[in-house]
């Protein structure tokens, strides 16, 4: 099991940036796909991001292509989402994912990541 902590939440106007980061610790995340997923008030957890166990591919809600990117620095056991041109919409507790498997498939669906980290708010808002 791998113990994540995530941070680099705030507020932020409206076209801001902010970079989460995903500090992973008990274990590594080498060999594991990683993801971000979020929930807004009232509404269901949505994934945002995954990015491929050896990083060589990601995954996007299409509604953050373009906008956000997911990274991942595995002697740091660090996942990053670096988030630009933030809107209201985004707003949301962004919460970490380590996958279930090692050497998984990257996936969109929560079912597929069994650790999780405590999440940290992301506020856009003008």
């Amino acid at each position: 099991q791998v113990q994540l902590e995530e941070s680099g939440g705030g507020s932020v106007l409206p076209g801001g940036s902010l970079r989460l980061s995903c500090a992973a610790s008990g274990r590594t995340i080498r060999g594991y796909p990683m993801g971000w997923f979020r929930r807004a008030p009232g509404k269901e957890r949505e994934f945002v991001a995954a990015i491929h166990w050896g990083g060589v591919s990601r995954k996007y809600f299409d509604s953050v292509k373009g906008r956000f990117t997911i990274s991942r620095d595995d002697p740091k056991s660090t996942v990053y989402l670096q988030m630009n041109a933030l809107q209201p919409a985004d707003t949301a507790v962004y919460y970490c994912a380590a996958g279930r498997a090692l050497y998984g498939s990257l996936s969109t669906t929560a079912d597929d990541y069994n650790d999780w980290g405590q999440g940290t708010q992301v506020t856009v808002s003008s």
